[in-house]
């Protein structure tokens, strides 16, 4: 199989630490290589599971680059549920930043996706992860003085018994 070359927006990834970047890339590199252009949803390792450490330690914008890795690989109906991780990422990067409108219209989109999926879904629990953004969602509506909840969890599944 001969390689394709690709372009690599080099001016908007420059923020991002070189190990990120390089991690990034060998996962796009990887499945290219493979021919393989869907991966299995393993959240223990690899790009998903770096991401979700990074989401769970509120590096909202490391978590994105991370999750846009494999988002780059999937098909549908995987590629809408991790666009939908994603925009929930970039919503508390916002957040962050004290941009709510930011945070409260990449929220929507993301809850909006994930209405569309069943309770659990790619080894994630989706249904309490709906639930949590919703209430997230009420609060931003709400006038000043507001009570933020804890940032919604991104929880796996747990194995069967």
């Amino acid at each position: 199989m001969q390689a394709q070359l690709f372009a690599v927006p080099l001016g908007y990834h420059a923020r991002l630490p070189n190990h990120v970047f390089v991690r990034v890339i060998q996962a796009v590199i990887i499945c290219y290589a493979s021919g393989k252009h869907v991966m299995e949803f393993d959240w223990t390792t690899g790009a998903l599971a770096d991401g979700l450490r990074c989401y769970r330690n509120q590096e909202f914008f490391l978590a994105h680059e991370y999750w846009e890795s494999i988002w780059l690989q999937c098909r549908q109906p995987e590629k809408t549920f991790v666009q939908a991780l994603i925009q929930l990422a970039c919503a508390f990067h916002h957040f962050q930043r004290d941009n709510l409108r930011g945070a409260t219209s990449q929220l929507t989109a993301s809850l909006r996706k994930l209405q569309n999926y069943p309770d659990d879904f790619a080894g994630l629990e989706v249904a309490p992860l709906r639930e949590e953004m919703g209430g997230w969602l009420l609060v931003l509506a709400a006038e000043e003085p507001r009570t933020y909840p804890p940032i919604p969890q991104v929880r796996r599944l747990l194995p069967p018994e």
